[in-house]
């Protein structure tokens, strides 16, 4: 199957780069325009139906109208003096809010929103007085606009209603601050914006740089990019028109790791053939440079398929996530790699067809003999030093992981950077009225037999939460239309998006309402701390059930791929230490160097997936050439030597180049971005350097043939394989080669 789609691909490239460009585009596209209509922020939207903020959730839309969609602004309000509000403040300020509840925001469209296809956020926004200073400095308005907080088009429409809110206060005398909620996430985006721009261009550069340094070429620096970013944009399209077929809702980080992982995995595999097309037509001057980028696409389009496939299947135990974030991304992710997998049997070897041997120019490195180098040198030192280089790669990773020791989850969803406007006018409230004033923890009551509730009974469990160190106090009742459901809320002393905040509606404020809630009566706590309470307990739960299912998984694609048992072992337990050292070095840097409360939350899962996935990527294709030079016959060290470097170049440039993806998040304002972006890079690049290069060859060395244990490969000696003609290997090799072996 792999060998007729390669072959295909050689032999009607242009058909088959036209198929690509066409429907690449197309679904690059349609991804682009429709994304925002299948993601969502709201996080507890993704929790189980069981836990009891999602159960809070479910009263709050059926009972009192909540909408999924809603997005929260907070605007202060005050006199330019800075005096306190007095009487006719407050009316003209009343007067501004009937105006802004009756004029209609109208969406703004630009070249980035498609009509017909772009969601339309015009809308009549809901603006009420929520609360007043204790010295009347300040009152505070609550907003409510619909739609998806990420998508620009909604951000416009945000800018309307600012404008409009800042010019309707002036002219009444007032002065106006915005913050929270869409308020922060558009100031956040506003000021990300020239650095994410920026290192993207370097992102870019550093890949064209790479590629140029190593190839010396024009078209293979180029090539690969332009051919990732259009299968990358294809992958996105087709998971978003998968999500709008399915009713599927994605999270809002979803599409943006795609493209960085789709551009780090792609890139890597046009090295991989790259560099063995390089290497074939070296030694096959005479030969159609077709006839060999079919034969390369062949042999190494099956590593490529098997390292894509355990990617796959890593991603693909998501789903057996309780999670939403997890469950979805998992299919999101493993769909877009299988994309990429197509387009590495079918389009790359399509481009290396049309170019040939130009895809080198003006390189003549095609005209010369291979030279050892440094990949040479280290393929020598880890087959001559096998165990000093076992033990000190071990070492390694194993001091990186001591930091694993006391590491917390921080489960925050990150904060407004405080040199934003919407950072001051947060602190201006915090200094006047507690800081759960403006997201408040609310308690949903409903009687079981569904009758009517009276405020009075509700007393006694109002008294509860008051009386709960940490809540500052607690609103009457408010009842829903029809009176069958109650809402009370509670104002905490603390951040509630602070880890004490989640610690406390945990703990004593759950405790009070179970203990507090009369006979007959079912409550639920939501808000953002018990929303967030509640998804540390889904990812704790997912954690110990997605490890050893992806790890079981994985194992498993390794025995069938490389027929043996041995090899599997060795490489698992390598990638597992791999995980322990990134991780652990990413608790030293941010929670015990840095401060930080702890890594986020979905850092663990994530990094597991991508360093096992990409360090058994990596492996797969050491392992490969490993069984393909001991195969040959000869001295089992010298096979290692060979092996090494051969794929030494293609590893450790892939390497670069998938760190470099990863590590341009690493500068993003979000601390939860900028952990994943760094551990994720040096994970990447521990799988590449550390395991791939030193420790799997050092172990196969030490091991010799029995790596590939219970199948037995040529000895010492035995026939020499029909495509690659045997090389002698160095002179200290073969002085400490036991013949054994």
């Amino acid at each position: 199957m792999i060998r007729a789609l390669t072959g295909f691909s050689t032999r009607r490239p242009w058909r088959v780069i036209a198929v690509w460009a066409v429907v690449g585009v197309f679904l690059t596209l349609m991804g682009q325009a429709l994304v925002f209509r299948v993601t969502h922020t709201d996080s507890a939207g993704f929790l189980p139906r069981e836990y009891d903020a999602a159960a809070a959730l479910r009263v709050a839309r059926e009972e009192f109208g909540a909408e999924p969609d809603a997005d929260a602004v907070t605007v202060l309000v005050a006199r330019r003096d800075g005096g306190p509000l007095e009487d006719s403040d407050r009316k003209r300020a009343a007067d501004v809010v009937r105006e802004l509840n009756a004029t209609r925001l109208e969406m703004p469209w630009t070249d980035e929103q498609i009509r017909g296809l772009s969601t339309d956020y015009s809308q009549v926004p809901r603006v009420a007085l929520t609360a007043t200073a204790p010295d009347r400095s300040f009152a505070l308005l609550g907003v409510r606009l619909r739609g998806n907080s990420t998508d620009p088009g909604m951000h416009s429409v945000y800018r309307v209603f600012q404008d409009r809110a800042r010019q309707e206060f002036d002219e009444a005398g007032l002065r106006t601050g915005f913050t929270g909620g869409l308020a922060d996430v558009v100031e956040r985006a506003d000021g990300e914006k020239t650095t994410q721009t920026v290192v993207g261009l370097l992102m870019v550069g550093l890949i064209v740089l790479v590629n140029v340094l190593v190839f010396r070429s024009v078209l293979a620096a180029f090539v690969p990019l332009f051919a990732v970013s259009v299968v990358g944009g294809a992958a996105a399209g087709t998971v978003v028109g998968a999500a709008l077929l399915t009713g599927l809702e994605l999270d809002t980080g979803t599409p943006s790791m795609i493209g960085t992982v789709l551009i780090g995995i792609g890139i890597d595999y046009f090295l991989f053939l790259l560099f063995r097309f390089r290497e074939e037509l070296r030694r096959r001057p005479e030969e159609h440079h077709r006839a060999v980028a079919a034969d390369v696409a062949g042999r190494v389009g099956t590593a490529v398929t098997s390292a894509a496939l355990t990617i796959v299947a890593a991603f693909a135990t998501l789903g057996v996530a309780t999670f939403g974030q997890f469950r979805v991304l998992g299919p999101s992710v493993a769909v877009s790699v299988l994309v990429m997998l197509l387009a590495s049997l079918t389009l790359m070897p399509a481009l290396l067809a049309v170019c040939g041997r130009r895809m080198f120019w003006p390189s003549k490195s095609l005209a010369k003999a291979a030279r050892p180098g440094l990949a040479g040198r280290t393929g020598e030192l880890v087959a001559r030093r096998p165990l000093l280089v076992f033990v000190a790669s071990t070492a390694l990773l194993g001091a990186l992981a001591v930091g694993v020791a006391g590491v917390r989850m921080d489960f925050g969803i990150g904060g407004t950077p405080r040199d934003t406007a919407a950072a001051a006018t947060a602190r201006e409230i915090a200094g006047a009225l507690p800081p759960g004033v403006s997201d408040p923890t609310t308690v949903y009551v409903t009687a079981d037999d569904g009758r009517a509730l009276d405020p009075a009974e509700l007393g006694a469990l109002r008294g509860a939460l008051a009386k709960v160190t940490g809540v500052g106090s607690v609103a009457a009742p408010v009842l829903d239309a029809d009176r069958t459901a109650a809402r009370l809320d509670a104002y905490l002393t603390v951040d509630s998006q602070s880890e004490r905040a989640r610690a406390l509606v945990a703990g004593p404020v759950r405790e009070a309402v179970r203990e507090a809630t009369p006979a007959g009566l079912t409550a639920h706590v939501g808000g953002t701390a018990a929303v967030f309470a509640d998804v540390a307990t889904a990812v704790d739960r997912d954690l110990r059930t997605v490890f050893p299912v992806a790890a079981a998984l994985i194992a498993l694609i390794l025995v069938v791929l490389l027929r043996s048992l041995a090899a599997p072992v060795v490489l698992m337990l390598a990638v597992g230490l791999c995980f322990a050292a990134t991780l652990g070095a990413a608790a030293l840097v941010f929670q015990h160097l840095g401060g930080e409360p702890g890594v986020n939350f979905v850092l663990p899962l994530v990094l597991f997936l991508f360093v096992v996935a990409l360090g058994t990527d990596y492996n797969i294709l050491v392992s490969d050439r490993l069984r393909e030079e001991m195969a040959r016959g000869g001295p089992a060290r010298a096979a290692v030597a060979r092996a090494v470097r051969h794929t030494a170049p293609a590893v450790a440039t892939a390497g670069v180049v998938l760190a470099a993806s990863f590590g341009a998040l690493a500068v993003n304002a979000d601390p939860s971005t900028r952990q994943l972006g760094f551990a994720t890079a040096l994970g990447i690049l521990l799988s590449a350097f550390v395991l791939s290069l030193l420790l799997v060859p050092s172990a196969a060395a030490l091991l010799g043939r029995g790596m590939w244990w219970p199948v037995r490969t040529a000895a010492a000696g035995g026939r020499q394989g029909p495509s690659s003609p045997k090389e002698p290997s160095s002179p200290a090799v073969r002085a400490e080669e036991p013949v054994t072996r």
